[in-house]
Parts: C-alpha cells; structure tokens; sequence
C-alpha cells in the first residue's frame, strides 16, 4: 500500500472514531434513533468522509444491521445499544469502529466483556499472528464474564470499496493457522451474548449493496440506480434513497432489483434465544508497527 493510499485509511479511521464518540453522546434516554443516525451521518460529511455503510443502532438481543426508516418514531429508553460506525475517504474504508451504550445500567459485565475481548485480541495483532489466535483470545475474554462470543459473526478484512472482504477474524478458537500479513487492514468487532451466542436474520431490511449490473427496463429503477452508483459496492440504507425518490418508487426499485439478482440485503440480525447482546470494534492497519485507526 502506497503512502497516499495509507493516508486515506488512517484519516478516514479518524473521522470514524470522531463521529463514533460524537455519537454516544447522544445515546440517551428520550432521544430519537433517527434523529441519532441523521446527526452521525452528517457528523461524518463534516469532518470530511463519507459514511462507508449506514449508521446501524441496534438493541437488545439484536447484534447488527438496524438502521431507521425516515418515520421510525422509536425513542431511546432502558435498551442495550450497538452504535456502529463506517468511514471512508476516496473509497479508502479505513474506518469501521463499534461500541454498546447500557442505558438500563443493568448489562455493565457484559459491556466489559466485548471491551476486554478487543483489547485482548489487539494486543497479539502483529504480522504473522494467526487467525485462530485471535479467535481463542477473543473467546478467552468473553467467557472469563460468564457469556458467549457469537459465533456466526466475525470481524473481517477493509479495502477499497468493501466493508467486508478476507480475513474473515474469528470471535472463538477455529485454530485457523492463517497469519496476519503486512499491509492487510483489518476490524475486530467482538460480540458477546447472555444467549445462544447464534445470530439469525429477523425483521425487514433497511440497508443493501449493489452486487452486479445489469440493464433493467423500467424507468423508475434505472432512476435509482443512477443514485447508487455513488456507492459502487458500498452498503446504502433505504432511507437514504428517500431524501430524493418517494418511499413508493424507492420500494419498487429496490423489489425489481432483488427480482433480477443484483441486489444484497442485510436483515438485522438477532439472538436465536433472544439473549442481551454487547460489541466493541477497532480497524487496525497491520504493518512493521501495528496501527489502530480508530482510536481517538
């Protein structure tokens, strides 16, 4: 990776951590999610980014990929929070960090427990640490609370256009013997669960991603489209659509889309035994020294 190149990583993990800290500040009792998704998002343009997916907020036993509809009336109250973060500059997604707000106070352990997990797994992070190392020190950590990593989430490679890419970085011991390897950028999103430690998609979807072009006939659909190239591959949220379509043509778009195979949408994804959930996440860039992108 070219020096020009790192820049835009490491600037674009400084306005993630930013806009995530931004926004934990406004996690509190009686706020409206929507209003907190709308204020990270432009917190983001601010500082000089791009949001590289949807602000996602999710509750309780749900892990990720909730992100508000225009309308959503819900109102923070007692809920566990997942606030997660994307940044990227030029394409450059050198920004994806995490944290849980408790605002019952009734979750502090396990809170701690995704913390301490990242903690632990940052410590061994070095050119040739081996994936399953990671995983074991994430599992270790979680465990040593009395809960449960999730399983069937992991933390994942960043690139240039991709949120999500190789490695995929185990939160248990998988024994992987795959090492680190300089110059890979990488997040660690550790989740902990009172629960079965198993996600499963649950409810409608309001984030999505282009996976391929292909020519579609109806007007209103190659409108939208237009609108999303800007995000190339990126994940978009349907409420951002709506800022320049109307919710009825928004739907239809994204319908024909889904019908003709270009489209991937991300359902959130909940608890199979409903079980409280905690995250904690830092992108770090793995070189001769390690360097954390997201750390303010």
């Amino acid at each position: 990776m070219d020096k020009e190149t790192l820049q835009r990583y490491v600037e674009a993990g400084r306005i993630a951590a930013e806009a995530l800290d931004f926004g934990k500040g406004l996690v509190k009792s009686g706020a409206k999610v929507i209003d907190i998704a709308e204020k990270i998002e432009k917190k983001i343009v601010v500082l000089g980014g791009l949001p590289a997916f949807p602000v996602n907020i999710s509750f309780d036993d749900t892990a990720a990929h909730y992100t508000p509809l225009p309308d959503d009336d819900t109102v923070l109250d007692s809920q566990i929070v997942k606030l997660d973060v994307g940044v990227h500059i030029d394409g450059c997604v050198g920004g994806d960090t995490a944290a849980t707000i408790d605002l019952s106070g009734s979750y502090t352990d396990l809170v701690k427990a995704s913390q301490d997990a990242l903690s632990a797994a940052m410590k061994i992070v070095q050119v040739g640490t081996s994936l399953g190392e990671i995983g074991r020190e994430i599992e270790q950590a979680i465990v040593s609370h009395g809960f449960v990593p999730i399983r069937n989430l992991s933390g994942h490679g960043i690139g240039e256009w991709s949120v999500h890419e190789e490695p995929s970085i185990p939160n248990f011991d998988t024994k992987d013997p795959t090492p680190l390897e300089e110059g890979m950028t990488i997040a660690i999103e550790p989740f902990a669960s009172t629960g079965a430690g198993i996600v499963q998609d649950k409810g409608l979807p309001y984030i999505h991603s282009l996976t391929a072009q292909k020519p579609v006939r109806n007007a209103v659909t190659r409108q939208v489209l237009k609108s999303l190239s800007q995000y190339r591959t990126l994940p978009f949220a349907t409420r951002w659509l709506t800022k320049e379509f109307p919710i009825f043509k928004v739907n239809f778009a994204l319908r024909e889309m889904n019908q003709i195979g270009i489209l991937h949408s991300y359902p959130p994804l909940v608890d199979k035994q409903k079980g409280m959930i905690s995250q904690a996440e830092h992108s770090l860039y793995v070189g001769d020294k390690v360097k954390v992108l997201t750390r303010l």
